[in-house]
């Protein structure tokens, strides 16, 4: 009788252990959650989608959002109850510096967005409204992965894509899949042949994951994971190196999140009927220029959707391709004498950019300097291997000038 009695109350400790632990690290009760040091480590592990609201109670406009933030946040928990899914948060900055300095707040209110207990590489942008914020949640929750039925309907499709070959939809490599998809579902298309059509695509009860670059990459890009698919870790490793490549697009739609990375850009405009030349460049720039990509983001832009930065250097589309590099102060154009397609003249480009021979000569012309003058120390800002400071002081403002561009057509 006593032993079932301690039991009995040992099992009853349980039950309300457990219970406080999931109210402490998923209080989604209708309310946005209150974060802070001690809760948001577990929120963010163990939910798929987190939304953090960064506030201050003496900022007027975190006021403003709080209301509409806590009504989303009920309309949210009631979409989807089950726990893991998804969760929005809020931080008191004031109280809690050390959440606030780690995620590098320093405006408020700030929303960020975290999948997977990693930020997502945008910052919430969208309306301020309880309907948006609900909109918003759903087109992140929907399925990453598109099912095909035959083997050739992913086959011409111009964006990158990861496609798996599974057993069954409910194998632990599946649900992997999914996970690392849902990461980086902006940057690649993700698709999956499952069950009896496609065993001939993969050994029995294996599965088979393979990268297919888009169709202005060269086919040497075309890669197979050689890991172990049930390893989350390994897989997102291997996928995010293939959706996010050395050369990327730049559209009106990713412009400013490119921005934020605070790297200079080196351009290189192309015509859309020339994919040849995306390939030649993506080779060389893979071949060649990789130890560069601490200092420039390598982009390619369609000279035809961006005629307008080329209006501003004497460019039409007959002119292209066309290579500038944009400080994002100044665009400097490719010297007129140069082959892009010679390695050595692109990175003497990049190297003009780092010593400051770039922006003297576009204040000053171009200047022969001669060993005396170097010498003797005549040659008047030479010395600094780093563009001035200035120029890369607002490396990512609220609206650059490819996002302002947008709105002006």
């Amino acid at each position: 009788m006593n032993q079932n009695y301690w039991k009995l109350f040992a099992n009853k400790l349980f039950l309300l252990f457990f219970s406080s632990a999931y109210l402490f690290y998923n209080p989604v009760i209708g309310n946005a959650v209150k974060l802070n040091s001690e809760n948001i480590d577990m929120t963010l592990a163990s939910n798929e989608l987190v939304i953090i609201n960064f506030y201050a109670d003496w900022c007027r406009f975190s006021g403003i959002l709080t209301p509409i933030f806590e009504e989303a946040a009920a309309k949210v928990s009631e979409l989807y109850p089950e726990p893991g899914k998804v969760v929005l948060g809020k931080v008191d900055c004031d109280s809690e510096t050390s959440v606030a300095s780690r995620f590098q707040i320093s405006k408020y209110p700030t929303i960020k967005v975290l999948i997977n207990g990693q930020p997502a590489k945008r910052e919430y942008r969208g309306k301020r409204s309880v309907e948006a914020f609900v909109s918003f949640v759903q087109k992140q929750l929907e399925d990453p992965i598109q099912e095909v039925s035959s083997l050739f309907a992913a086959a011409d499709v111009k964006s990158r894509v990861v496609i798996g070959y599974f057993e069954s939809k409910d194998s632990q490599e599946y649900q992997i899949f999914r996970k690392v998809a849902t990461n980086l579902k902006d940057d690649c298309l993700f698709y999956a042949g499952v069950g009896e059509p496609f065993r001939a695509m993969h050994p029995p009860n294996e599965t088979i994951i393979e990268f297919r670059p888009d169709r202005a990459s060269p086919k040497s890009e075309h890669h197979t994971f050689r890991g172990n698919s049930a390893d989350y870790d390994s897989l997102n490793i291997w996928a995010t190196d293939n959706c996010l490549p050395l050369v990327r697009e730049i559209t009106f739609e990713n412009a400013e999140e490119i921005t934020e990375e605070g790297l200079p850009f080196l351009l290189f405009f192309y015509h859309p009927d020339d994919l040849e030349s995306i390939k030649l460049f993506k080779e060389i720039v893979g071949t060649h220029l990789i130890q560069e990509k601490q200092r420039v983001n390598f982009l390619t832009a369609d000279g035809v959707k961006f005629a307008h930065p080329l209006q501003h250097l004497g460019k039409r589309h007959t002119d292209l391709p066309v290579v500038v590099i944009d400080s994002f102060k100044h665009m400097y154009q490719f010297p007129a004498n140069n082959d892009y397609k010679n390695h050595e003249h692109l990175k003497t480009f990049i190297d003009d950019l780092y010593s400051g021979k770039l922006h003297r000569e576009y204040h000053l012309g171009p200047q022969e300097i001669s060993a005396i003058e170097v010498i003797h120390g005549h040659n008047q800002g030479a010395d600094p291997t780093m563009p001035p400071e200035s120029t890369f002081k607002k490396l990512a403002p609220s609206k650059n000038r490819y996002t302002l561009l947008k709105e002006e057509l």
